[in-house]
């Protein structure tokens, strides 16, 4: 695969010959021309969904992480240092790896936001570990002392690595599925340990926060499996039986991998997961995203912990779930099925 070129005054490439990759752009920005709709209508939501770190009051969890046990303590810990480096991740991957390669403008304009959104989160971490802890290294070296992690963050960035490597269509079609199961499954299973805490009336002030990257993590989820149902349509050549068979180990590895990780962050010590729904919880994400791209589920098995659901929601709410200060500055809310 080739770069797209920034500035490109030769071509002529009409609306409907626009592909996701592979196409001829100008390099300029038709936005009264578009071919993916959904693409803009995200855009369109991502920026009604624009908010900003330090409005979310933290005081409260500054009081509450003193009084949090051991094992919450390490769970939260653990679970913020992970979320740390996705965002951090996702940040440089989406501009420096993905988007030089996707010759749609509408496409480019919703990557470029996404980026936006993940350096915002890593802000909105750092608002947090600031709040709760008086050396922010012990969070932000967690990756270097815990092998377990170092391990699983290896894991997830050999996809986005091999791309970058090796800018085949095969593969920047697979760094398409490893970014649904970033969004999708590592991001929504490190949320949960924050939500679990705030169920217990603890760290309301970060569940707040979470459930604002949440929202936007939605949008990033749906952005990945819209392209990889249009590229679907675009190009079916691409879907092979082999590429199948790697998607679905990546699934299975990520089951794996995150099933793991959250038996040995919560070691069966923090209120409401235990190592079973922990892990039913993580094969029920898999299946929900293999069924948004058209594959057949691997698990079959039903949502254990609905209530997780309940505190992501935003709808048309003027106060946060737990009557805090902070308003939803959303002009709607979001759905699937707008996509």
């Amino acid at each position: 695969m080739d770069r797209k070129k920034i500035y490109n005054p030769e071509s002529n490439e009409h609306v409907n010959d626009r592909r996701i990759f592979g196409g001829n752009p100008t390099g300029i920005f038709e936005l009264n021309d578009i071919k993916y709709q959904w693409a803009y209508n995200l855009w369109e939501m991502m920026l009604n969904n624009t908010w900003f770190p330090k409005e979310v009051d933290m005081t409260q969890d500054a009081k509450d992480y003193k009084v949090l046990t051991d094992m919450e303590k390490t769970a939260y810990d653990k679970a913020l240092s992970q979320l740390i480096f996705m965002d951090s991740l996702q940040t440089n991957n989406l501009i420096d790896n993905v988007n030089p390669y996707v010759t749609a403008p509408e496409i480019n304009l919703i990557l470029v936001r996404q980026s936006f959104e993940e350096a915002l989160h890593s802000q909105s971490y750092a608002v947090m570990v600031d709040s709760i802890s008086q050396n922010s290294e012990e969070i932000y070296e967690l990756w270097r002392r815990d092998m377990m992690l170092k391990s699983k963050n290896d894991s997830i960035a050999a996809v986005y690595q091999e791309l970058a490597k090796n800018p085949t269509e095969h593969n920047f079609v697979k760094a398409c599925f490893a970014n649904q199961i970033l969004e999708g499954i590592y991001f929504y299973s490190g949320f949960t340990y924050i939500y679990t805490l705030a169920r217990s009336g603890k760290m309301l002030g970060s569940a707040q926060m979470i459930r604002f990257i949440q929202r936007d993590e939605v949008t990033h989820l749906v952005l990945f499996q819209n392209m990889i149902n249009s590229l679907k349509r675009e190009r079916p050549d691409l879907f092979t039986e082999k590429l199948k068979e790697e998607v679905y180990e990546m699934f299975k590895k990520a089951v794996e991998l995150e099933a793991a990780w959250g038996k040995y962050i919560t070691q069966g010590q923090i209120l409401g997961l235990t190592n079973e729904i922990v892990e039913q919880y993580i094969k029920y994400l898999a299946d929900s995203r293999l069924a948004a791209v058209g594959y057949e589920k691997l698990y079959n098995v039903t949502h254990p912990i609905k209530w997780v659901d309940d505190f992501a929601k935003f709808n048309d709410q003027k106060t946060n779930f737990f009557e805090g200060t902070v308003t939803n500055y959303s002009k709607g809310s979001l759905s699937f099925d707008d996509f």
